[in-house]
């Protein structure tokens, strides 16, 4: 049903928020789930409601009007109340919740989400599942801004006192060199040092851990490449063009080079972090402990018992918590 100009609408707010968020109509859609002309036509209705101009749209990013930063400020605090107001209706019963938004990392986008939807969606049979995926840190963004109820993504260490936190797995990064280049008897780094590090991006949080990591040994390491796909960067190793250092989470997604690889552990002080389910606290009651209590035999069955198998050496540093 398309909703008529002239009222203000929950929807037509949370599309002006995401507009506003994304200054970009095209990244709000994308946000969102819906079309670009949808989201556009949300705005027009809203702007008729209000009567004014919100966003300045033919502008390269959008830019709010005064009216929009208004609107902005009070916009965030209407969907909070109804985020707020849809979590005690569904406390009286989680089976009849609505929707559930759910984000995942993309380490789990293949194997455990399916699984892991499958099986909540026979537990909550009159829900609708929204599901994004991303990194850990755009993920916790969404999670702050309400825009997500629940997410599973690596633990940030942000010491924020409004969340609830699930651990899940703990994971202990590893070192991926080209097949036979590195002799694990020898002086292990001194090898590496003589081939370039291909970084993973320090756009994502564990780009800037694995750098923080890094310098906090005082380890200098040059690099040539520095990218955002695990399936890249192990084509890269495979190819002899250098090293890399990535979770076993990564090795399990990018299973595919693994007999062009081979996979150490790291020849300096381990580094290692945590996947857990994270929500806002007291608002769904025991349901992220019951999609923590839901992952542990996936994760255990679809990624930690493959990996041992592969690589025995990790028995210790990919644990199911």
């Amino acid at each position: 049903m398309v909703d008529s100009p002239g009222k203000i609408t929950l929807w037509g707010i949370e599309v002006f928020v995401a507009a506003a968020d994304e200054r970009s109509i095209s990244a709000a859609a994308k946000r969102l789930g819906a079309s670009p002309s949808a989201v556009s036509q949300q705005l027009t209705n809203l702007e008729k409601a209000v009567g004014a101009t919100l966003l300045q749209r033919n502008a390269r990013p959008v830019r709010l009007t005064p009216a929009g930063e208004i609107l902005r400020r009070r916009a965030q605090v209407i969907l909070n109340e109804a985020a707020q107001a849809r979590a005690e209706l569904a406390e009286s019963d989680l089976a009849r919740l609505p929707r559930l938004r759910l984000g995942m990392i993309e380490d789990f986008e293949a194997d455990v989400t399916p699984r892991l939807l499958a099986q909540m969606a026979t537990d909550l049979k009159a829900s609708q599942f929204l599901l994004e995926t991303g990194a850990s840190h755009y993920l916790y963004d969404l999670l702050d801004s309400r825009s997500l109820d629940v997410i599973v993504a690596a633990e940030l260490d942000t010491g924020d006192d409004w969340s609830e936190v699930h651990p899940l797995l703990r994971e202990g990064f590893v070192a991926a060199v080209p097949k036979g280049r590195v002799k694990v008897q020898g002086d292990v780094l001194a090898e590496l040092k003589d081939l370039p590090l291909i970084q993973y991006t320090q756009r994502h949080y564990m780009g800037r851990l694995l750098s923080a990591h890094l310098a906090r040994h005082h380890l200098s390491l040059p690099h040539r490449f520095e990218l955002d796909s695990y399936h890249a960067i192990l084509a890269l190793v495979g190819q002899g063009a250098g090293w890399t250092i990535l979770p076993p989470l990564a090795l399990m997604r990018a299973r595919r080079f693994a007999d062009q690889i081979d996979v150490l552990e790291l020849p300096f002080e381990p580094l290692t972090r945590t996947i857990s389910v994270t929500a806002r606290k007291d608002i769904l009651q025991d349901m992220p402990g019951q999609v923590a209590d839901a992952l542990r035999p996936i994760l255990q069955e679809t990624i930690v018992a493959p990996a041992l198998q592969a690589y025995p050496f990790l028995r210790e540093k990919l644990v199911v918590l």
